[in-house]
């Protein structure tokens, strides 16, 4: 790729977009504390709904970027946030479990119309820094969903149920800054000599392609097991701190608005330092230095909680935008899949730990089940099996025409 312009208003307009989507995913686990309450759901319910949501807003990702490769729909930014307006109405009005289900399918549905799109928008925006802008699109969506536990504790403990109604008109926001993005897109598309990154010539061996898709598999694995472990954190490890300092909901939430917090530093930080020292370095950093805090995390008193909240979420939100670069770069032609594939189906398959966690704490103890999750970091120890930065510029790989 030749040395192009960083366009940054493009970027922090995507980026603003991605805030806006991820909040309005974050209502969903901000509401879980009332909706338990209120409809009287359980732990496995509570997992089942997290499920649905990780499943349509996620496995989804890859064919929707697969389709955008192929055929460039700048329209389906604004038709994603229109449908994720009518899942925040619906939630405000579920009756009971079924009709949660069906609202968390919208709002899932409308992510997966974004992420691909979106990631994409930000790679054909970056110039130079890929890294630097994967984590300025990304560390909006690390903002919106940080913004779940101050939801639960200045919306939903007050307003109850009938708060997701606010965010009706922080998705019209956002239907309004995707028409401008899909205009810019639409305009890229048209211009004369830049061609979409899915037409490539491919100048590549087979040799090449078991490599890519090694490190692909690495790469699922570790954001699955990632994942995981903050599916634990973000849904259920307020139910740990409630139980063990017999504290109330809003006062439980502000510890998980200090882990997602600095997760949005951690993101940011992540990318541009992946440009100095390299990708593979900053994932092995993130997951493996990550591992005694998440260890020392289940014993801390309520003060020593706070501060491994906030080292967690800073050193295991360090790879967020890192991941999806590493791939990106493996497979450049394919941008919209790749991103959908990382962003995407690993998340989702993710969900499938929420569901886990959640029904292990039912059949056990929330305590144990705490424990056991908190050794999950150490598995980025596979991180070492994936291919150096210098290895992956070494090999042939399939270039852009006209780009």
């Amino acid at each position: 790729m030749n040395k192009k312009e960083t366009l940054y208003p493009i970027l922090l307009a995507v980026s603003l977009v991605h805030l806006i989507n991820d909040s309005l995913q974050a209502v969903i686990p901000a509401s879980y504390p009332i909706l338990r309450d209120t409809l009287g759901l359980s732990y496995t319910q509570l997992g089942m709904i997290t499920f649905i949501l990780y499943f349509s807003s996620s496995v989804m990702q890859p064919v929707v970027g697969m389709y955008s490769d192929k055929r460039p729909s700048p329209l389906l930014l604004p038709i994603g946030m229109a449908i994720a307006l009518l899942g925040m109405l619906c939630l405000a009005v579920s009756p009971g479990y079924l009709a949660v289900l069906g609202s968390v399918i919208l709002v899932g549905a409308a992510s997966a119309m974004f992420h691909p799109e979106g990631a994409r928008i930000a790679y054909l925006a970056a110039g130079n820094r890929r890294g630097l802008a994967q984590s300025i699109f990304q560390v909006g969506g690390n903002t919106g969903s940080a913004l779940a536990p101050v939801m639960t504790a200045l919306i939903f403990y007050p307003f109850g149920q009938l708060g997701a109604l606010w965010f009706t008109l922080v998705a019209a926001i956002g239907v309004v800054i995707q028409l401008r993005l899909a205009g810019w897109y639409r305009g890229y598309l048209s211009d004369s000599g830049r061609k979409i990154e899915s037409k490539v010539k491919q100048h590549t061996d087979k040799g090449h392609w078991k490599h890519v898709r090694l490190a692909v598999g690495i790469i699922i694995l570790i954001v699955f097991l990632r994942s995981w472990y903050g599916a634990g954190i973000s849904n259920y490890f307020v139910f740990y701190l409630m139980e063990k300092f017999r504290i109330s909901i809003p006062e439980a939430q502000w510890y998980i608005f200090v882990y997602v917090g600095a997760g949005i530093a951690g993101t940011f930080l992540g990318g541009p330092l992946s440009d100095r020292i390299g990708r593979k370095r900053v994932i092995l950093l993130s997951l493996l230095g990550a591992s005694p805090f998440a260890i020392l995390l289940p014993y801390a008193n309520e003060l020593w909680a706070y501060l491994l909240l906030f080292i967690l979420g800073l050193v295991n939100h360090s790879s967020f935008s890192v991941t999806v670069v590493y791939v990106q770069e493996l497979v450049p032609g394919q941008v919209g899949t790749v991103s959908g594939l990382i962003t995407g189906l690993a998340f989702g398959m993710g969900a499938i730990g929420a569901v886990a966690i959640g029904g292990l704490i039912d059949l056990t103890d929330l305590t144990l089940v705490i424990l056991c999750s908190s050794f999950l970091p150490l598995f980025g120890i596979l991180g070492l099996l994936l291919p150096s930065d210098s290895k992956n510029r070494d090999r042939p790989q399939s270039k852009a025409v006209g780009h």
